[in-house]
């Protein structure tokens, strides 16, 4: 395919329905990430359809946004364990089939790793992406057919939003907007007001006391009369939720959750405040009242969008107290 178009300096767009390829695979903190960009760039440009490539446990997060229209899913982590199998093999194949049955007008890179840029090239669409300075695996922009300059010192959310302004021709304007919907409200939970505490992440260091969950739990059943539920992932968070629920009154430990499931849980609730993991993030996306807890990482490049209804707090080596998450948590319920 020719794409010496890409150097003419214009993007020949018309009113043609066109088919972008987003290609961002994991994890899930950096999809949601992602929504944004597509929120801005379906504004710009109404006549986009978008599909979008990512991991085969995260497809569920691009199908939230109304813009996207198809989700290729990608099985690297299984595939990469059993790479001698004629089963995966078959599903590489059709995975390549996939990605090659449409004519692609664009496919954007937004991830800038080798593990993204390999599916993306094999697209065989125009190829665009960060430039080598703008990533953090300098490699993968050589797959690229153009390449463009965003600065780290960005947060996730401003780099995506300003790699696809780049890209389609357009400047970056406003605060950021998700542009995903509610979900549906589980059954679990399906009376009364609730808040959900995401208390799992992925490493201890990131984890807030079970004594301040308590506390914090605690205080909310006593002075909101909410009911506190609390979503786990693995045997070890389902233990310490079925902990927290019994020092917390009337708190509940929510069933296995798809992602799906997850959306509409955390789009349901009066209030959420969660650790540094996806489902904060997911929670940032749903417009509830949220408090994004830091206590090993600096929420500057990767925390939740700071908004009437959501704010970090924390930052590497400090604990938040209870008092001062619950501060915060009450001024963004007041604005919700």
């Amino acid at each position: 395919m020719d794409f010496t178009w890409l150097t003419t300096g214009t993007l020949g767009y018309n009113a043609r329905m066109m088919n972008v390829l987003i290609v961002r695979t994991s994890s899930m903190g950096d999809l949601i990430h992602t929504l944004p960009a597509i929120t801005d760039l379906v504004r710009h440009y109404p006549n986009i359809r978008i599909s979008w490539v990512a991991e085969e446990n995260f497809a569920d997060i691009p199908k939230l946004h109304p813009a996207v229209i198809r989700v290729i899913p990608i099985a690297w982590r299984r595939w990469r364990k059993s790479l001698t199998s004629l089963a995966t093999w078959r599903e590489m194949r059709a995975f390549r089939h996939a990605l090659r049955d449409t004519r692609w007008d664009w496919v954007v890179d937004t991830q800038g790793l080798l593990k993204s840029a390999l599916p993306a090239r094999m697209s065989g669409g125009p190829l665009a992406g960060y430039d080598r300075h703008s990533i953090r695996e300098p490699l993968a922009s050589a797959f690229y057919h153009t390449r463009h300059a965003v600065s780290r010192e960005l947060s996730a959310v401003e780099r995506n939003r300003r790699l696809l302004g780049k890209v389609f021709g357009y400047v970056v304007e406003g605060e950021a907007v998700f542009g995903i919907g509610r979900g549906n409200r589980p059954a679990f939970c399906a009376d009364g007001a609730y808040a959900v505490f995401l208390h799992a992440t992925s490493r201890a260091s990131k984890e807030w006391p079970e004594t301040h969950w308590i506390a914090a739990g605690n205080r909310l059943v006593r002075e909101q009369g909410l009911r506190i539920v609390l979503p786990w992932g693995s045997h070890s968070e389902q233990q310490r939720a079925e902990r927290l629920a019994a020092a917390i009154p009337g708190a509940q430990v929510a069933p296995r959750l798809t992602l799906a499931e997850a959306a509409g849980l955390l789009g349901h609730a009066a209030a959420v405040i969660g650790v540094d993991t996806g489902l904060t993030h997911l929670a940032n996306a749903m417009e509830v009242p949220l408090v994004a807890i830091y206590t090993d990482t600096d929420p500057y490049y990767t925390g939740v969008v700071e908004t009437a209804w959501a704010v970090n707090i924390g930052t590497t080596g400090m604990i938040p107290s209870v008092d001062d998450v619950l501060e915060r948590l009450q001024a963004r319920q007041s604005h919700s």
